[in-house]
C-alpha cells in the first residue's frame, strides 16, 4: 500500500474507533494488518456496503421484513376519548331531600330500574298529597256535573248551570292529570313509597358517583349525582385541521394509539362531522365510534387518531429510525444480500413521529435496516 493510501485510512480508522470494518463493494488491500476486520477499498461502488461475516457493525442494526399498513389520510391528529352520550346518563335529584342510603358505587354494574339511592324528599309528600287533593276534587266535580245533568233533563236547572257544572268538572280532570305528571317524573315506574328512589334508566357501570351517606341534594345541581355509562363503547374526538376536511367523510375508519398501551392500535368508525369550525383554531370536531370490549381505554384519555383513505389503500411502512435525510430527500437501507447493504432513495407519503408511510422505493418482502442507519450512513461517509 502506498504511503499516500495509507496515511488516508489510519486516521479514517482511529476517528471512527472501528475494530472490524467494512469496506465499500471493492476489495481490500492485501497488505492491511491482520487484526483489523476490513480496510477501504481500493475501489467501490457508490451507496454499496458490504461487511463480512462478524463484523460488529452487524450487531448494532436490526434488519427486518418490511410490512404493509393502512395508509392514513394524514399524520396522526390529537383526540380525547369520552363516554359515549348514546348510551350514557347523568342521574340527579328532581327534588330537595336528603340521601337516606346508595345502593351503588362506583364501578358497580347497573340495569335499567336499578335503584342507586334512597333520598327523604318531603316535596314528593307534597305531590303525593297534591295528587290525591285533586282526585278528590276531580270526584265531587263528577258529582256535581251528574247532578246538574239530571236537573237539566228534567227542566228544572237551566242549561248555564249544567254548563259551568262540565267547565268545573274539566278543570278538575287537568289538575289531576298535572298532579300525576309530576309525581310520575318524581317516581318513575316502579317507585313508590314515602321516600324517592333515585334509579338508573339505562344499563351500564357506575363511572362516577357524587352522591355520599345524608348529603342534601337540590334540583338543578352543577354535579349529577351519578353518571351511569356503556364503557363498552366509547367516542373519541378528534380537532380535525381545516386543510383535511375534504378527505374526511362519514364512515372512514381510523386508528387509535394511546400512551399506556404502546405499538397497540385501536379500531374506530367516523360517525359525525361538525358542522360549525372554531374561529380560532379553525379545526372541526370529529366523532368517532370505538369499541371497547375489553375495557382498556377510558375516558378523558389523550389518543392520536390516525384517518385512513376511503378505499383501504395499504402502503409500507417503516420506523423512522430506518430513515436518513439528506437535503430535501429520505433514503433507507436495503440489505440485498447478507451483510451488504444499500442506500437507496425513498418517496414518503405520511409521517408522523413513530412512522412512515412510502409512496415508493421499498417493495413488498425487501429486508431493510430499520435501527442503525445513522451507523451505517457514517460508514458510508467515512468510506467514501
Amino acid at each position: 500500500m502506498s504511503l499516500k493510501l495509507r496515511s488516508y485510512v489510519l486516521p479514517v480508522l482511529a476517528v471512527a474507533g472501528l475494530t472490524a470494518g467494512a469496506y465499500v463493494a471493492g476489495t481490500r488491500s492485501s497488505r492491511a494488518p491482520e487484526t483489523a476486520a476490513a480496510a477501504a477499498p481500493a475501489a467501490h461502488t457508490p451507496n454499496v456496503l458490504k461487511f463480512e461475516p462478524g463484523a460488529p457493525q452487524l450487531a448494532a442494526l436490526k434488519v427486518m421484513t418490511v410490512e404493509e399498513a393502512p395508509l392514513p389520510v394524514a399524520e396522526p391528529l390529537n383526540g380525547r376519548i369520552a363516554y359515549n352520550e348514546d348510551l350514557t346518563a347523568r342521574v340527579s335529584s328532581p327534588v330537595a331531600g336528603r340521601i337516606v342510603s346508595l345502593s351503588a358505587g362506583p364501578g358497580d354494574t347497573v340495569k335499567v330500574g336499578q335503584v342507586l339511592a334512597a333520598i327523604d324528599a318531603p316535596d314528593l309528600a307534597a305531590a303525593i298529597a297534591d295528587l290525591r287533593k285533586a282526585e278528590a276534587d276531580e270526584s265531587r266535580k263528577k258529582l256535581s256535573m251528574e247532578r246538574a245533568q239530571k236537573l237539566f233533563d228534567a227542566e228544572v236547572a237551566p242549561r248555564r248551570e249544567l254548563e259551568t257544572a262540565a267547565a268545573d268538572q274539566a278543570a278538575a280532570r287537568a289538575e289531576t292529570q298535572r298532579a300525576q305528571l309530576r309525581l310520575r317524573n318524581l317516581v318513575p315506574a316502579g317507585g313508590g313509597g314515602p321516600g324517592l328512589s333515585l334509579r338508573s334508566p339505562v344499563n351500564g357501570v357506575v363511572a362516577d358517583r357524587k352522591a355520599n351517606p345524608s348529603m342534601e341534594v337540590l334540583p338543578g345541581m352543577a354535579e349529577p349525582l351519578f353518571v351511569v355509562t356503556n364503557l363498552k363503547h366509547l367516542w373519541v374526538l378528534v380537532d380535525l385541521p381545516e386543510r383535511y376536511l375534504g378527505r374526511v367523510t362519514e364512515g372512514l375508519a381510523a386508528t387509535v394509539a394511546v400512551d399506556a398501551y404502546p405499538g397497540e392500535t385501536f379500531r374506530a368508525t367516523v360517525t359525525r362531522i361538525g358542522q360549525v369550525m372554531d374561529p380560532v383554531t379553525r379545526r372541526i370536531q370529529v366523532r368517532c365510534d370505538l369499541p371497547n370490549p375489553e375495557g382498556l381505554l377510558k375516558p378523558e384519555m389523550f389518543a392520536r387518531v390516525a384517518l385512513l383513505t376511503r378505499d383501504g389503500r395499504q402502503a409500507m411502512r417503516l420506523p423512522n429510525t430506518a430513515l436518513v435525510t439528506e437535503g430535501l430527500y429520505s433514503f433507507a437501507f436495503v440489505e440485498t444480500a447478507p451483510g451488504t447493504f444499500t442506500k437507496r432513495k425513498v418517496e414518503l407519503s405520511v409521517q408522523d413521529r413513530e412512522y412512515s408511510y412510502l409512496a415508493g422505493g421499498i417493495a413488498r418482502g425487501e429486508r431493510v435496516v430499520m435501527s442503525g442507519a445513522l451507523l451505517l450512513q457514517s460508514e458510508l461517509a467515512s468510506g467514501s
